[in-house]
């Protein structure tokens, strides 16, 4: 297989929202998850409906890169069961209802019940020219990690079960 197409997890990023209390509940649980000082997130909105405001602190979230040994818990934390519609390109996602339900996490009285959001970026070799300042270049639409190429990686790896019908 040419290195160039192989696919590899980029990043994995865990997020939760809220506000005042809540908010340094949802920080608190995922330096316990993560063991890395998350950092908050700001909204730019006027949201009224939410009594949200232009830099009122709404969510938090931290990015682990290269070690991830921590996804194959998050993963038993539903039960290595996803659905296909939770796959996009490039990346997918899923949620956690509650932060006991991942293994070996206890119950922590000062946070109380809290869940978060996982999500997983996939990449092939060559995004850097992307992203880079100098000489930047262009990352043609095949380098780009389908559906069906994360769903294989995940099976393939992490015994991951998807649902639903394929497209």
């Amino acid at each position: 297989m040419n290195k160039m197409s192989e696919v590899k997890i980029e990043k994995v990023v865990l997020s939760a929202g809220g506000i005042g209390d809540k908010l340094e509940k949802a920080c608190k649980l995922l330096k316990i998850i993560s063991g890395r000082k998350p950092i908050k997130l700001k909204s730019n909105k006027r949201i009224p409906a939410f009594n949200v405001r232009p830099d009122l602190e709404t969510g938090c979230k931290v990015t682990l890169r290269k070690d991830f040994a921590i996804l194959k818990r998050l993963l038993q934390a539903v039960d290595n069961k996803l659905k296909r519609k939770q796959v996009e390109s490039n990346h997918f996602s899923f949620g956690i209802k509650e932060y006991i339900e991942i293994p070996e996490m206890e119950y922590q009285r000062d946070i109380g019940t809290q869940g978060l959001n996982v999500t997983i970026s996939f990449v092939r070799s060559g995004k850097r020219v992307k992203l880079k300042k100098i000489k930047k270049g262009r990352y043609p639409k095949k380098q780009e990690v389908t559906q069906e190429e994360i769903i294989k990686f995940m099976e393939n790896n992490y015994k991951t079960e998807f649902e639903g019908k394929e497209k």
